[in-house]
């Protein structure tokens, strides 16, 4: 983590104590939040994540009346107060008030926090195995992106613990949803394949809607569609997603190695890095225009 943080609109150090045990969402894990790559001093893709964030602080019961334009303003400031113009930026939103809990002289509904890190070197590929019963693709709240992550953060060191770098994580009917913090993609031939949204309990990551919705390939077709362990086992190439990794091959699953397609993932990665590098310079653009 980068030595400045943003806390309620104010850049303060990261060893400054800026929560009390009264605040009901760092108890409880009463938030939401997003983790952005910052490119070329852009945040890549912002209204993706801050739209996500609003869905799900509705959902979640979590006050977020901060306009996009206002947030972006103020994890600009983050970032160049931290001289991260290529880093990653996690923000979040955290419930201050309800439940039997609730402390006293709570000045805001809510805190918003956010802080920058180096970004991280993840290798050229990943190792995974499977965690059945790990998703509730039949819950209100599958697909939401809280702060209650320590389930996710125990598959995580588990995997490592035993020798691996991530898990799959299988929904209660058995059919694969996603990783603890990236989604999962399977190439056959031409096609290009996510579990659905609807029916996986997976997380509807950026990345992940980017290759669906804006990332066009000459002689490929990205879309959803359900995949089972044998049906990702049996693919040409397995890939994961994520802000921080982009797009990054699946050696093995349990031990088996999968195969591997490079050319058909090159492609794919390189439109990837392309739509990301013309974003950001879209927005520098357009930055300079509005200074000038």
């Amino acid at each position: 983590m980068h030595p400045s943080l943003l806390h309620n609109g104010e850049i303060r150090r990261t060893s400054d104590l800026l929560i009390s045990p009264g605040q009901t969402g760092f108890m409880n894990g009463w938030g939401v939040f997003s983790t952005l790559r910052v490119y070329d001093g852009v945040l890549f893709a912002f209204a993706r994540h801050y739209d996500r964030m609003k869905h799900d602080a509705e959902l979640m019961h979590v006050p977020f009346a901060l306009p996009a334009d206002e947030l972006q303003r103020q994890l600009l400031k983050l970032v160049q107060a931290n001289h991260a113009a290529n880093a990653t930026l996690r923000v979040s939103i955290v419930r201050n008030r309800g439940g039997l809990f609730e402390g006293t002289g709570i000045r805001f509904d809510a805190d918003l926090v956010a802080f920058t890190a180096d970004l991280a070197k993840w290798g050229e590929g990943v190792r995974l195995y499977y965690v059945p019963n790990a998703r509730h693709a039949g819950s209100p709240f599958a697909g939401t992106k809280v702060t209650s992550w320590s389930h996710n953060l125990t598959w995580y060191e588990e995997a490592h613990q035993r020798g691996f770098d991530e898990v799959v994580l299988l929904n209660e009917h058995g059919q694969v949803s996603e990783c603890t913090s990236a989604n999962i993609f399977a190439l056959f031939g031409d096609q290009v394949v996510t579990p659905p949204l609807s029916s996986s309990g997976c997380l509807p990551g950026v990345t992940r809607g980017l290759l669906l919705e804006e990332i066009k390939i000459p002689g490929l077709t990205i879309r959803e569609g359900g995949l089972t362990p044998k049906e990702l086992e049996s693919a040409d190439q397995v890939f994961i997603t994520s802000t921080t990794r982009n797009l990054l091959p699946v050696l093995e699953i349990d031990g088996r190695s999968l195969r591997q397609a490079p050319q058909q993932l090159g492609r794919l990665q390189r439109a990837f890095t392309e739509y990301q590098a013309g974003y950001a310079a879209r927005h520098l653009a357009s930055r300079e225009t509005v200074n000038t």
